[in-house]
């Protein structure tokens, strides 16, 4: 039998009438270039990508996902990124679809005093959300660690205060593609008691110490700067910010939201 004479069950009819909302492949693993201005780097994505399925269709091409992925070198951006899922669902004949993409992002540093360079590595997620009437609603999400130093700790202590290190989770919705990823990394990075660094020296040490001890800050006072950092920043419209604290006296973390993203 020829490929061209083979059934394409997929396309055949089911009599149940249920229409799936969101149907494809997850956990797939694909390498791509990320392009943020002028930064640009190679890097492997966890992709998951999906459509609609009407309820007259038994099922949807799975493969198509596949080659999609592999017709030609994969370069994202939050430009791109809303072409990229129109073709998609135009492969798919869907009138809606959803991609993910989940990629470690680096960015070179230089530690504060030293100016020792190194890069340092943060958890980047790109989705994009085509509906039934045509438009693409882009969102990123970004994990961002951070020190923060315990207000409590420095004032009752006779010295010293405990810190640990927290991440700063953050959903935006887009509205402008030239937003810079690296400068929101940057302005979230500046909410914490301090910043992290892939490579310190003993001057570098001290430093980070002694701003942390100079800006302590509650899980309650960080996630407030950052939603307040977000919630006038050029093209985002809608936020949601979570602050994990990584409690070095306690076995259990502090943890907060703020959700400004509706729905």
């Amino acid at each position: 039998m020829t490929q061209s004479a083979m059934p394409d069950v997929q396309s055949s009819f089911d009599p149940r009438n249920i229409e799936i909302d969101r149907v494809g492949i997850k956990a797939i693993k694909h390498p791509l270039t990320i392009v943020d201005g002028d930064h640009r780097q190679a890097t492997i994505a966890e992709c998951e990508l999906t459509v609609a399925l009407p309820a007259d269709k038994k099922g949807t091409h799975m493969s198509r996902f596949v080659a999609l992925l592999n017709a030609e070198p994969l370069v994202l951006s939050l430009a791109t990124l809303p072409d990229w899922t129109r073709r998609m669902a135009e492969l798919l004949h869907a009138q809606t679809a959803d991609v993910l993409f989940a990629m470690p992002f680096f960015v070179e540093k230089s530690a504060p005093v030293s100016g020792q360079k190194a890069l340092m590595d943060y958890q980047l997620s790109l989705s994009a959300h085509l509906d039934d009437q045509g438009q693409i609603e882009t969102q990123l999400e970004l994990v961002v660690p951070v020190t923060s130093l315990c207000p409590c700790s420095k004032e009752i202590s006779s010295y010293g205060a405990h810190n640990q290190r927290s991440h700063v989770t953050v959903t935006a919705r887009v509205t402008d593609a030239s937003l810079s990823i690296v400068d929101l990394i940057g302005k979230i990075e500046d909410q914490g008691s301090c910043a992290l660094w892939g490579l310190l020296k003993r001057p570098d040490e001290k430093y980070i110490t002694e701003y942390a001890f100079d800006h302590p800050k509650f899980v309650e006072d960080m996630i407030r700067d950052v939603a307040g950092t977000l919630a006038d920043y050029p093209g985002i419209d809608g936020y949601r910010v979570t602050v994990e604290n990584f409690e070095s006296i306690h076995n259990h973390s502090a943890w907060a939201v703020i959700d400004r993203l509706g729905s």
